[in-house]
């Protein structure tokens, strides 16, 4: 495999990665969405918040990744699609930004009306945000954008783009779900278990039902891409993300359903894996492959390089915040902490 090959394999896998990292988040802000009013809705967005608060942040990182990479190593890649579909990108990159503003801020706002507005500005932005994001995706999938193509909402505004945004938002939905039904168990909530443990079934259910419709829609909006997701590596990754879904559901029937998260996390990243393999050797495909968009060899060495060093450096960190937080250490002070100077201090 060329060095342009292996960058874009690395792509992929970042792609997968925010995917399912930042996903879980937007998902809570779905449910937290959805969780009713002030009085109904008080308990989900208790867990909501006490299982965000420790990671939300560090999720943004392999964003920063993707970007860096599409920028450095394809740059005729990063400038056709900022070019050509910069509006729901920018509505994506100000829903980033309200949303983590949205979060941080209601929490400690002490009036009801600011933590209303607040939570509706992070709840609406977890919404939208993988909306537009999933609907820039369909664009390139279709093949919709080359360069020098003209920014117009065709590029983004099609029949698949419209169904990757929506399963993005019900995959994304779908993963807060899962995570914040295993929350519950931690913080030993058996309703709220109950709770998130129906919404991910029904996620789950939806996210099947328009991964089909999806597929179908391709093969007349998409040939390409539908091509390659029935066939060779896209189709065995397809296959994966079938046997993910079922395995996810049956663990989800069950009472604790310990392994549920993996399972879910299974999915989704076999489908962005999936859909990546599908399109080879296109980045965009029927319009730019992988060495046309490629940057020079010099330059995709030192991303190389770079990337070995994150991966030694950076990423085991991350993984250890992950587990860490999963085991739930990493459990923000109570009052009563701070008022004896803190967990550790005795008398």
């Amino acid at each position: 495999m060329t060095a342009a090959g292996v960058v874009a394999a690395v792509l992929l896998l970042a792609v997968a990665a925010y995917t399912c990292a930042g996903g879980t988040d937007y998902g809570a802000g779905f449910w937290d969405l959805t969780a009713g009013g002030a009085e109904r809705g008080k308990r989900p967005r208790w867990l909501i918040d006490h299982a965000m608060a420790p990671v939300w942040e560090v999720n943004n990182v392999w964003l920063i990744f993707v970007l860096i990479t599409m920028w450095t190593g394809f740059p005729v890649f990063f400038q056709t699609v900022f070019s050509a579909m910069w509006l729901p990108l920018a509505l994506a990159a100000i829903g980033i930004v309200l949303r983590g503003a949205g979060f941080a801020l209601r929490k400690p706002t002490r009036r009801l009306a600011g933590r209303r507005v607040y939570g509706a500005v992070f709840a609406v932005s977890s919404l939208l945000t993988p909306f537009f994001l999933g609907a820039a995706v369909g664009g390139i999938a279709s093949g919709r954008v080359a360069p020098g193509t003209e920014p117009s909402a065709h590029a983004w505004f099609n029949p698949t783009s419209v169904f990757f945004g929506l399963l993005a938002v019900v995959g994304t939905a779908l993963l807060g779900a899962v995570f914040l039904a295993a929350d519950a168990v931690r913080y030993e909530a058996p309703d709220l278990h109950a709770y998130f443990r129906r919404r991910a079934l029904t996620a789950l259910a939806a996210f099947a039902v328009l991964g089909a419709v999806t597929l179908t829609v391709a093969h007349g909006d998409a040939p390409h891409l539908w091509h390659g997701l029935t066939h060779g590596a896209g189709l065995f990754f397809v296959i994966v993300a079938v046997v993910s879904t079922l395995v996810t559901a049956g663990l989800l029937l069950r009472t604790s359903g310990a392994w549920s998260r993996p399972a879910a996390v299974g999915v989704m990243a076999s489908a962005v894996i999936a859909w990546g393999v599908a399109q080879r050797p296109y980045l965009i495909p029927g319009r730019l492959t992988v060495a046309e968009a490629a940057g020079a060899p010099s330059t995709l060495h030192w991303l190389l390089v770079v990337t070995v060093v994150a991966a030694v450096l950076v990423f085991p960190a991350v993984a250890f915040l992950y587990r860490l937080d999963t085991r739930g250490e990493l459990e923000p002070l109570a009052d009563a902490d701070l008022r004896r100077g803190g967990p550790e201090r005795e008398g």
